[in-house]
């Protein structure tokens, strides 16, 4: 009777307060507002300074090059398994907001713009991996529906710069980096003030510059990670070319859909699937969704030149579930790789297998603009397949 009464006192006190979760997922949203401020805002950049055609996959590449050169960094030093994750959070918040404001100098130049949104992303490596690894700490059970929410209001915090822009906040661009910085100084004080290292918290002792890597060895890790690295070889590069996706349709079928609009509501159709993808979890497990949903997104890859050519009200419905699929796995294989991480190392682990995975958001980033200035903009897409087949094809034996 006295170990159940210990037993059920202990999982009580170990139940994170309701509070958690919401403000978690809040400043999660506000500080990844910081992703694409710079891209939404690419045309007033481009008067402002002339940056010449075909920028703005430099300027997205920069902020990935950046976060994945803060990941690498941060999951060698074991950053978030050695320090305490919202002290992390906080000031890479703070600096994230500081390197985004830099974008209202007066003498701003072309790289001036690379160099701080190349900041901007290696700070974000303090925010997003960060993010997952405080609900980690928190959330033992049920983690992928928490992860689905958190992962949500990521895609959210992309996608919130073009709905500014959409709104014609675009007339004076600098409403939108002011608005950006505002939101990520709030969301790094909410996380430090009102969030504390969690129950499940396991730091790290000392530093272990190869034990990253030694997680490879694990199946399951590796699996998952790799499932992960499809997935994220289409992602990013789905989301940079829709507006160009949007523009090509416009000009086939004379139609005149608003370009930032549309990316807006696409992108936030994935956010809406990340939380949904969350509660399936529950019911059929990670794998499954993800599964699913990567198979899902790499059926839309192989059919996209088709797209182009169908009828408007398709061709949206088409790109919003597209948007849906391609980011509903994100959090399933997050869970999946922190559930196959020992728990001294699972920030490091997420933060490795986040850095992997952007680097490869990269290369396929660079693959379609360098398709798009050579070949028809309607089959691009098809190059995106190669993710999912790769995913599909590690994740399927996975367990």
């Amino acid at each position: 009777g006295i170990i159940y009464l210990m037993s059920n006192f202990t999982k009580k006190s170990l139940k994170p307060k309701p509070h958690i979760l919401p403000l978690l997922v809040i400043a999660q949203f506000a500080c990844t507002s910081l992703w694409f401020a710079g891209n939404a805002i690419i045309d007033d950049l481009s008067l402002k300074i002339g940056l010449p055609d075909g920028s703005m996959s430099y300027i997205l590449s920069s902020v990935q090059f950046g976060f994945i050169t803060g990941t690498l960094l941060f999951a060698t030093l074991l950053i978030a398994d050695r320090f305490s994750p919202s002290k992390v959070f906080f000031i890479c918040a703070m600096f994230g907001a500081l390197c985004n404001n830099s974008l209202l100098l007066e003498n701003l130049t072309k790289e001036i713009i690379f160099f701080v949104r190349f900041g901007t992303g290696f700070l974000l490596a303090g925010i997003y991996p960060i993010g997952m690894k405080i609900a980690a700490d928190y959330f033992d059970t049920r983690l992928g529906k928490v992860l689905g929410l958190l992962v949500g209001a990521l895609v959210l915090g992309t996608a919130f710069p073009f709905i500014l822009t959409a709104l014609d906040v675009h007339t004076n661009y600098t409403t939108i980096i002011k608005t950006t910085s505002l939101l990520a100084v709030l969301g790094g004080f909410i996380v430090f003030i009102c969030i504390p290292n969690g129950p499940f918290r396991k730091p790290s002792k000392k530093l272990q510059l190869k034990a990253g890597l030694s997680l490879f060895r694990l199946s399951s890790f590796k699996k998952s990670a790799f499932g992960y690295f499809g997935h994220m070889w289409e992602l990013y590069a789905f989301w940079a070319f829709t507006p160009l996706a949007i523009k090509t349709y416009n000009e086939i079928n004379s139609t005149s859909f608003s370009i930032p609009l549309w990316t807006f509501i696409v992108i936030t159709c994935g956010a809406l699937a990340c939380v949904l993808g969350g509660v399936l979890s529950m019911r059929f497990g990670s794998r499954i969704v993800a599964f699913i949903a990567l198979l899902l997104s790499g059926v839309f890859c192989l059919i996209s030149p088709a797209l182009f050519f169908v009828s408007p009200i398709v061709f949206l419905i088409s790109w919003c579930l597209w948007g849906m699929a391609v980011a509903a796995d994100s959090p399933q294989f997050s869970s999946l790789v922190a559930n196959a991480t020992p728990v001294a190392l699972k920030g490091t682990g997420l933060t490795l297998v986040t850095c992997i995975g952007f680097a490869l958001s990269i290369v396929s980033i660079q693959l379609l603009s360098f398709l798009s200035l050579s070949l028809n903009p309607t089959i691009i897409f098809i190059f995106l397949a190669l993710g999912p087949i790769f995913g599909l094809y590690h994740l399927k034996s996975t367990k």
